[in-house]
């Protein structure tokens, strides 16, 4: 214990109480003094959907049933060019969306905020992907089944 942590009263030293932390230890809560990113929070649902976006460009899905590899016939057919990514890809949407789930429930995303801010930025975050990759899915997938 410290000298600094002591406070004397009739001669007797009686040690000073502090704060407790929540969360983090003792030396981290100076970090909490920095300012907060307007983005915090939605650094998952930006970095995800970016490289998703890039991922679906890179693929060139089907947009048109005449794309799809059972065009003029019958059964199941895929708007990717292998087969595989009719398994990766929602999985890949699965992952974005608990990344984002994740992101929310950190600590460090709640940042000096009150949890009337905390809740709407959190919803609006999983609804922009809930949306979003239930949309994908159902125009990419649905296409050529």
């Amino acid at each position: 214990m410290l000298a600094d942590d002591l406070i004397h009263v009739g001669g007797h030293p009686i040690p000073q109480t502090r704060e407790p932390t929540i969360f983090f230890f003792e030396g981290e809560r100076a970090g909490l003094t920095k300012p907060r990113s307007p983005l915090a929070g939605f650094w998952a649902l930006l970095v995800g959907g970016a490289a998703l976006t890039i991922l679906t460009l890179t693929l060139q899905p089907a947009t048109d049933v005449r794309g799809c590899s059972n065009y003029g016939g019958n059964g199941n057919g895929t708007v990717f060019s292998n087969e595989i990514w009719d398994l990766l890809y929602p999985m890949l949407l699965l992952v974005w969306l608990l990344a984002v789930i994740v992101e929310q429930l950190l600590p460090v995303t709640w940042n000096g905020r009150k949890a009337s801010l905390i809740i709407p930025r959190a919803l609006l975050a999983i609804m922009v992907v809930l949306t979003a990759s239930c949309y994908t899915e159902i125009t990419l997938l649905a296409l050529c089944h």
